[in-house]
């Protein structure tokens, strides 16, 4: 990877291609989006650190979604180690207040996060890389790292509870849309 070699421009190529995947990576994982641009930079600062050492075993954006995978689960950790300072009501209270308004899409993104923190964490992780982000189920398999074979199934399996979640039901029977 010419980034990887000291090449600026390359770096600044690879940087714009990657940000968006790795910011909705990052807000779909973490369920913060207020989170994501924080966790985006982290991500970024740890691939600069790592990038002369990147050997190329796997495409270089699901290296970089390793990482950011990595970031949420270390913010998680770090998170839990802190006592909680704020009330509910407080933190209730900024998060209406930091939701932006009038942006386009941003009723879809709010009901397709409604609907994906139905699912458990696997299933919802393995559906945003490969149906979210698009990447190929052997990419979201190396960035989860587990087989090919469970990220089908996982995906599978989210999929089967969207659609049933999204089935209205009538008199305890299952009506299609």
């Amino acid at each position: 990877m010419a980034a990887g070699r000291g090449d600026r421009e390359a770096l600044e190529a690879f940087v714009r291609e990657t940000r968006k995947d790795v910011w909705r990576f990052t807000a779909h994982l973490s369920g913060d989006l207020g989170a994501a641009d924080d966790l985006t930079q982290e991500t970024y600062l740890r691939a600069l650190r790592g990038l002369a050492s990147y050997e190329g075993r796997s495409c270089a954006r699901s290296w970089l979604l390793s990482i950011a995978r990595r970031a949420v689960v270390d913010r998680y950790r770090s998170a839990a180690r802190r006592p909680v300072l704020a009330t509910a009501e407080d933190w209730r209270m900024i998060a209406e207040r930091t939701q932006p308004r009038g942006v386009p899409g941003f009723d879809e993104g709010v009901a397709l996060r409604e609907l994906l923190e139905l699912l458990p964490a696997e299933r919802q992780e393995a559906f945003v890389l490969t149906r979210v982000l698009g990447l190929p189920y052997a990419e979201a398999a190396r960035v989860i790292g587990c087989p090919i074979g469970t990220v089908r199934s996982r995906v599978a399996r989210a999929r089967a509870d969207l659609m049933e979640a999204l089935t209205p039901v009538s008199s305890g029977v299952a009506v299609a849309a």
